[in-house]
């Protein structure tokens, strides 16, 4: 999180924020000799039925309007009489009516306005939190979802005795440390995550030899930018997964990143095996867990910077996936 955005969802900074702009409107509408003063001692009389409005009477609106009205009009009237008997007896003027009803309706406008700050306010930090937490409930179910997988290789491995088995365990290590304690936050260094990408296509050359073709390209800066974590990997590994396994034919996993000034370009493409159908792969039927949530992670991190195309041949399945305005460090 930036300073800027830090200062702004600081309360004391946004409270601070909103009565400089009400003093200067003070400032501009108050016909008196001193207006600083005028306007700081309007401040001053406004404060505290704002305050008690805002924390002790609003949480009663969704609950009771009924209730909530009542109260506010009580610490209305109540506030507005204490008001005019300090203006009154500064003025030393006595109490008229008139002005009973100017400063009350004054007030009014105050606290609704006040009110429909704090709602708004809260509105969207409660939306913010429930991102928060579909984002930390997704990010759960992904990393469990890819250490299943790889397990299933490490097993095939073992019950063959085969040689390989060693080196791929020291990947599986590196790839699980990034996964535990690299992606904790937000966002992550976009280096660091295609490093994660490139640890696990090695893998799958240990695992698979010669038996597939594996291109794995990147071109352009990936230094100086951040991007949500584990969200590249479901489409990698979901095409190592689904890939055609066919003897007769050349199998292919191609991966391609192309980072620009503000934009990241990724495809990749896996071979389609054209003796097993959609309707009788039974494997594919359980591969919507990752992909499911990549898009949800799309929507919830670039909601309107990103473009996700899929595109399947009789030979070959294509993920594209632009992501625009990406964040930079």
């Amino acid at each position: 999180m930036s300073k800027l955005d830090t200062f702004v969802d600081h309360k004391i900074a946004q409270n601070l924020f909103i009565w400089f702009f009400l003093f200067l409107i003070f400032m501009t509408a108050i016909q008196n000799d001193n207006r600083v003063l005028a306007s700081l001692f309007a401040i001053i009389l406004l404060a505290p039925p704002v305050y008690v409005n805002n924390l002790y009477i609003l949480p009663f609106f969704r609950k009771s309007t009924a209730i909530y009205i009542v109260l506010f009009l009580l610490n209305t009237a109540l506030f507005t009489g204490i008001s005019v008997v300090i203006l009154n007896t500064i003025d030393d003027l006595s109490f008229t009516w008139s002005r009973f009803f100017n400063f009350f309706g004054i007030l009014i406008l105050s606290l609704v306005f006040a009110s429909t700050i704090k709602i708004a306010r809260d509105s969207f930090t409660r939306r913010q939190q429930e991102k928060e937490a579909e984002l930390k409930l997704l990010k759960a179910q992904l990393n469990p979802h890819f250490l299943f997988n790889t397990l299933n290789n490490l097993y095939g491995l073992s019950v063959i005795k085969s040689n390989k088995l060693p080196g791929l365990m020291l990947k599986l290590s590196d790839l699980l440390r990034y996964s535990l304690y690299e992606t904790k936050e937000a966002m992550v260094p976009l280096e660091k995550e295609i490093m994660y990408l490139e640890n696990y296509v090695a893998l799958e050359k240990i695992r698979l030899e010669d038996e597939t073709e594996i291109i794995f390209t990147k071109t352009g800066d990936f230094v100086s930018h951040e991007i949500a974590p584990m969200l590249l990997i479901v489409f990698v590994e979901n095409a190592f997964k689904h890939f055609s396994a066919s003897k007769k034919e050349q199998n292919s996993v191609i991966i391609s990143i192309k980072g620009e000034a503000d934009s990241l370009l990724f495809e990749c493409i896996n071979s389609i095996d054209t003796t097993v159908t959609k309707e009788t792969d039974l494997e594919k039927g359980k591969s919507g867990i990752g992909l499911q949530n990549a898009k949800k992670r799309l929507a919830l991190m670039y909601p309107d910077s990103h473009r996700l195309i899929t595109t399947s041949t009789n030979t070959r399945y294509t993920v594209s996936l632009e992501i625009s305005k990406i964040k930079t460090i």
